[in-house]
């Protein structure tokens, strides 16, 4: 298959608030919370997404979350919103300017159908591994609900033509506003225009790649509906809705990595001073009056026993390969493997992971606690970092990267029907 004639992202018939709604739909991405974190979160929204995302708050508190009948509910309950008034479908491609505000800071992306051609050949990037029990679970939800409701969040390198379309493309009132989803703005404008909706095109597809930066499982699940699809329809032709994933793509120099930090469960082998004297052999430990948030790569925070350090490598070394110079695989490489013996983060269930915006306080609270016994805090990985691992076909160690502010659900969504 022949990349260089395979487009990135094509417009889509899109479906997403109506002006004035968006506020009552839009909520934090289903993996982000759990059922009763969003069970609460819905009280007394009878729209909110998560009645479709984590359909199990509307069934008996003792539901499987993976159960048959959640997906059933999650169907119903998009049929019920797409006819409440509150949601519109386009009557025609659109791509779709989003816009996220947190913190005084604003990151402007465009929203579209992400081939699924390209990312089969790799123009759409990854880095991460996933877990064949996340992507059937996203499978299912696609197939139950007929549509692809939770978007991939991409990042592309910044090129000033497309930006200055976004920009005009949103210099009048926005189409849809939900002014506080977890303590940020999220605006979108439909670019309905033929010739504004072929320029972005032309701009996106120029690319030589997009990576995907947080929603591994969604854009895989997506993926393999289509290709069930395509195998059980005998005319396709390409051109069907299925045929891409609801990405939305921000420039490099907008997105902002935190740090994805650790806790640990048990010292192995070792009580404190022990595990201190085995670390100092090869990294020196200064003692810190206060939480430790790393300033550079190469070292960490630690927390043991009530008290944070600052830990260095006695010996750095300068290292080329894409993974194995990263802080996380340092970290797993030095310390995790041979003195926590933790050789895989993804199915060692000692460890835990603490993304960034919750912070040093977060590791302290749990070691405190007793139910873990260490933390480490991180550098956070770059963006060039990622995109190098993901030109070399190369896969990051898990959990590397913690994206903030996160995607909103219910904002738009492509439905496959």
């Amino acid at each position: 298959m022949n990349s260089e004639v395979i487009v990135l992202a094509r417009p889509f018939i899109g479906i997403r608030p109506v002006s004035g709604r968006a506020d009552e739909i839009a909520a934090p991405p289903y993996d982000v919370v759990n059922t009763e974190e969003a069970r609460a979160a819905a009280e007394g929204r009878p729209l909110s997404f998560f009645h479709v995302s984590r359909a199990e708050i509307d069934l008996p508190t003792d539901t499987d979350p993976y159960s048959n009948d959640v997906y059933k509910t999650a169907a119903q309950n998009l049929k019920k919103l797409e006819a409440s008034g509150a949601v519109i479908r386009d009557p025609s491609p659109c791509f779709y300017v989003y816009r996220i505000t947190a913190n005084g800071n604003a990151q402007t992306g465009i929203a579209f159908s992400a081939s699924v051609d390209a990312y089969n050949c790799k123009r759409i990037k990854k880095h991460e591994l996933t877990r064949p029990s996340k992507e059937d679970d996203r499978v299912r939800q696609i197939e139950a609900v007929n549509a692809i409701t939770g978007p991939v969040l991409t990042v592309h390198r910044a090129r000033a033509d497309l930006a200055a379309l976004l920009v005009r493309a949103s210099s009048r009132e926005p189409d849809a506003v939900a002014a506080n989803v977890d303590g940020a703005s999220h605006e979108l404008w439909v670019v309905s225009d033929e010739d504004a909706v072929a320029t972005i095109g032309d701009a996106i597809n120029s690319m030589d790649a997009i990576y995907i930066a947080d929603g591994h499982h969604r854009s895989a699940a997506g993926c393999r509906v289509a290709e069930r699809r395509r195998h059980n329809n005998p005319v396709h032709k390409g051109t069907e809705a299925y045929n891409g994933f609801l990405a939305i793509s921000f420039p490099d120099d907008q997105v902002t990595i935190l740090d994805y930090n650790r806790v640990v469960k048990g010292l192995d082998n070792f009580d404190a001073e022990a595990f201190k004297s085995a670390l100092s052999e090869t990294y020196r430990i200064f003692p810190a009056p206060n939480p430790v948030r790393p300033e550079s790569a190469g070292t960490f925070g630690m927390y043991l026993d009530g008290q944070w350090s600052l830990i260095k490598p006695i010996e750095p070394k300068k290292i080329e390969d894409p993974v194995e110079k990263l802080d996380v695989q340092l970290l797993s490489r030095s310390i995790l493997s041979p003195l926590l013996g933790i050789c895989d983060q993804r199915t060692d269930n000692r460890i835990d992971f603490v993304g960034g915006s919750r912070g040093p306080q977060e590791i302290a609270r749990r070691v405190d606690s007793g139910e873990m016994q260490i933390g480490f805090t991180l550098y956070p990985t770059s963006l060039a970092d990622l995109m190098d691992v993901a030109d070399a076909d190369m896969i990051m160690p898990p959990k590397s990267t913690w994206f903030e502010p996160k995607l909103a659900d219910g904002m738009i969504w492509l439905p496959l029907d």
